[in-house]
């Protein structure tokens, strides 16, 4: 009997079942357990395994750059960052509400790292998202234009629950660029939540794409839901120094 459950639920692609059917069944067959106890106990474990796959399948298709989250961000080398604030940020409120997260400051102060601890903590409660570093998502827009998927592309980056877009101002830019950027900001307004890392200002903005009145425009729609952080301080990236060590001159 066991054998054709075995073959039923590897049918039924049933597999957080399957890997637990003989440990649940023996235990039960000891204890006296009545069936619906043994359902209900499988079921979990095919519940679990769902959300285990499920939220492997996430993180993947987020291509997070580094492996960190909140819990391992410095706050205490980064004063500048309200650890409170971040912690009620991770709540996630701001997904649900569709707001937009800038955060501004010099590199090294925590601008990614604040980024990347967010998006993960979206995806561990089941939002789906994604990263990327600005000049590589600029580039895929322009490529897009080649082989005319652009409405394609956009409409797929649109219905991440959250994207983030990292280092907003290293980046060569060309009009057709921050025309592609714009449409995606367009489509994401007011519906899903755009995380921006930058060393720029929102004034600076106009340097960067050189192009005033799709700035006003951008700025217009960023910024109308939008939690902004500036940061700064030091660079986190050097190394902390030994607590017993000498106050530097």
């Amino acid at each position: 009997m066991r054998a054709a459950i075995h073959t039923l639920l590897a049918e039924l692609h049933f597999a957080g079942m399957r890997e637990t059917l003989d440990t649940v069944l023996d235990a039960a067959e000891q204890a006296g357990d009545p069936p619906a106890a043994v359902l209900l106990r499988l079921l979990r474990e095919e519940h679990r395994h769902r959300q285990e796959r499920s939220l492997a399948y996430r993180l993947h298709q987020a291509h997070l750059p580094w492996d960190w989250s909140l819990d391992t961000f410095p706050f205490d080398r980064q004063p500048t960052v309200d650890a409170s604030h971040i912690r009620a940020l991770a709540g996630l409120g701001f997904i649900d509400r569709a707001e937009n997260l800038v955060l501004i400051g010099p590199p090294g102060t925590g601008k990614t790292g604040l980024a990347i601890g967010l998006l993960r903590q979206a995806l561990v409660n089941g939002y789906r998202g994604r990263f990327y570093n600005a000049q590589d998502l600029i580039d895929a827009l322009y490529a897009s234009l080649a082989d005319h998927s652009t409405t394609r592309l956009l409409k797929h980056l649109a219905a991440y629950d959250v994207l983030v877009v990292d280092e907003l101002g290293y980046m060569n830019l060309k009009p057709e660029h921050a025309n592609a950027l714009f449409q995606l900001l367009e489509q994401r307004y007011a519906r899903k939540s755009t995380l921006i890392t930058t060393n720029l200002d929102f004034d600076q903005w106009y340097d960067l794409f050189r192009n005033k009145p799709l700035v006003d425009a951008l700025l217009d729609r960023l910024q109308h839901h939008c939690i902004t952080l500036r940061l700064t301080g030091p660079s986190l990236r050097a190394p902390a120094a030994p607590a017993d060590a000498p106050a530097p001159r």
